[in-house]
């Protein structure tokens, strides 16, 4: 077997109408597609990342709490490349979007930082 690349990523938000905002409108993602389900009563969101990679977005009423301490086992955050970290975390500041301090990667001396989408899931942007 040999896989390529992610095709996508999966993630549930508790309001769908806020998070479509902070991943279309703030991280900039575009749209590929975005339906309503009747049958399970939500909504999902497909975004393009990259030419390869979406990020679908489902958004469902009520869903249980993520885990933050000690975390559990399963996916513990997104990170997004980037080329320019400092330019990056400006613009995120400018739409008021708490970010942390950049800081290098321990293992690839490359530049790092953490900020959350509207549930608290970590999204990590790395140089």
């Amino acid at each position: 077997m040999k896989f390529s690349t992610i095709h996508h990523i999966a993630i549930i938000v508790s309001d769908y109408e806020k998070s479509r905002d902070f991943y279309v409108n703030k991280l900039g993602f575009s749209v590929i597609r975005e339906n309503y389900r009747p049958d399970r009563g939500d909504w999902k969101l497909d975004l393009r990342i990259n030419d390869t990679t979406e990020l679908e977005i489902f958004g469902v009423s009520n869903p249980p709490k993520r885990v933050t301490r000690p975390e559990a086992a399963g996916l513990r955050h997104l990170a997004f490349y980037t080329e320019d970290i400092e330019k990056d975390v400006k613009e995120l500041k400018e739409k008021g979007i708490f970010v942390e301090s950049i800081r290098l990667d321990e293992f690839t001396g490359k530049k790092m930082t953490f900020f959350a989408d509207p549930d608290g899931l970590p999204l990590e942007l790395h140089e």
